[in-house]
C-alpha cells in the first residue's frame, strides 16, 4: 500500500496557487482514476482506491502548508508503513514550470511543507518535485508561490497534471522511468504524433535537360571540309 500526498492550503482562496499544485496533482489522480469521494480523516481529506495493482490512499493535509506532518505522520502510523511508502507531491521553485523530478530523502530547501513532515516523519520518504519556476528573487518567492497560475499558464499545467495522472500507477511502483516518459508524452508530444501538423514535403527537383551528345568523326570531318569550299 501507499500514501500519496499532496500539499497545499485549504480553501477556496488558495485552490489556484502555484502552492496548491499538489493539491491539483492528487485531484486529477482521484478523479481519472475513479477514486472513492473525498473523506475528512487524518486532520485532511483522503480518497481511496488503486493504481495498477497497488492499493493507495491519497491525502490532502487540511493543517495549512507549515503544518503538513501531523497529518501525515497520524496517517502514516494509522495505516503501519513506512516512510518509504509515502509520496509527497509538492510545487519545486528550482524547477521550470512543466518539469518535475523524483527525490527521495534529502533536506527540505526551505519548503515549509516538507519541513513540517520531516519533523513528524523524517526525511526517508519520496517526493514528486512539480516545477513551478522561480520569480527571480528570493524577496518575492512567498507571494509568488501563494499567487494564482496566470491565465497563459493554464494549457501548460494542464497538460502538466494530465501527464502526472497518467504516470500516477509508475509513481506507486516506483518506476521513475515510466513516469517521466508519461509526463514528457503530454508536455513535450514527439513530432508527427498527431498533436503537431507534418511539415509539408519540399516539391521535387526539377530534372536538368540531358546533355547534347558530341559530334561523331564522320560528322566533324563533313564540317571541316565545308569551310574549305
Amino acid at each position: 500500500m501507499k500514501l500519496i500526498v499532496g500539499l497545499g492550503n485549504p480553501g477556496p482562496k488558495y485552490a489556484q496557487n502555484r502552492h496548491n499544485v499538489g493539491f491539483m496533482a492528487v485531484d486529477r489522480i482521484a478523479a481519472d482514476h475513479g477514486f472513492s469521494p473525498w473523506r475528512a480523516r487524518f486532520q485532511g481529506e483522503i480518497a481511496e482506491g488503486r493504481l495498477g495493482d497497488e492499493r493507495v490512499t491519497l491525502l490532502k493535509p487540511a493543517t495549512f502548508m507549515n503544518l503538513s506532518g501531523q497529518s501525515v505522520g497520524e496517517a502514516m502510523r494509522y495505516l503501519k508503513l513506512t516512510p518509504a511508502e509515502v509520496i509527497v507531491l509538492h510545487d519545486e521553485l528550482d524547477l521550470a514550470p512543466g518539469r518535475v523530478r523524483v527525490k527521495t530523502g534529502g533536506g527540505h530547501a526551505g519548503h515549509n511543507g516538507l519541513r513540517s513532515i520531516h519533523q513528524h516523519i523524517g526525511e526517508a520518504y519520496r517526493r514528486l518535485r512539480i516545477g513551478i519556476g522561480h520569480p527571480g528573487h528570493k524577496d518575492r518567492v512567498a507571494g509568488y508561490v501563494l499567487s494564482d497560475f496566470a491565465k497563459a499558464e493554464q494549457d501548460g499545467l494542464d497538460d502538466l497534471l494530465r501527464g502526472i495522472s497518467d504516470g500516477a500507477a509508475a509513481l506507486a511502483l516506483g518506476d521513475d522511468t515510466r513516469l517521466m516518459n508519461a509526463v514528457a508524452a503530454r508536455v513535450a508530444p514527439a513530432r508527427n504524433s498527431g498533436t503537431r501538423p507534418e511539415r509539408p514535403a519540399d516539391p521535387p527537383a526539377a530534372k536538368a535537360p540531358p546533355a547534347a551528345e558530341p559530334p561523331s568523326m564522320a560528322e566533324r570531318l563533313r564540317a571541316l571540309g565545308d569551310r574549305f569550299r
